[in-house]
């Protein structure tokens, strides 16, 4: 079994910061992805940010391309998404999960994804 957990959630003030950190535990191969994903009050749940196996590689919605970052430590163990220059609409439970599959590009997509953490909230006030 593999578990994930988030942190780094809270509120926020428009135009803030907050980084985001998804700790994995269990048994999981090296060649996976892990994604964040949101979902606000009312809204269907979506892609937010993903990096693959070797770090390196990532995908970004629109919506927070070059606000966010999503990266990796050294080993690979924990992924954070730094969230700049936050927006009301960026309100949302977050959730990070994995995806098991060693794939040639990260996948936008939430089916591909097998594992997820219980997620943490995100309120950006004005």
């Amino acid at each position: 079994q593999v578990q994930l957990v988030e942190s780094g959630g809270g509120l926020v003030q428009a135009g803030g910061s907050l980084r985001l950190s998804c700790a994995a535990s269990g048994r999981i191969g090296s060649g996976y992805a892990v994604g964040w994903f949101r979902q606000a009050l009312g809204k269907d749940r979506e892609f937010v940010a993903a990096i693959d196996w070797t770090g390196r590689r990532t995908l970004y919605a629109d919506s927070v391309k070059g606000r966010f970052t999503i990266s990796r430590d050294n080993a690979k163990t924990t992924v954070f998404l730094q969230m700049n220059s936050l927006k009301l609409d960026d309100t949302a439970h977050y959730q990070c999960a994995v995806d098991p599959t060693r794939r040639l590009a990260v996948s936008a997509l939430a089916p591909d994804y097998n594992y997820w953490g219980q997620g943490t909230q995100v309120t950006v006030s004005s």
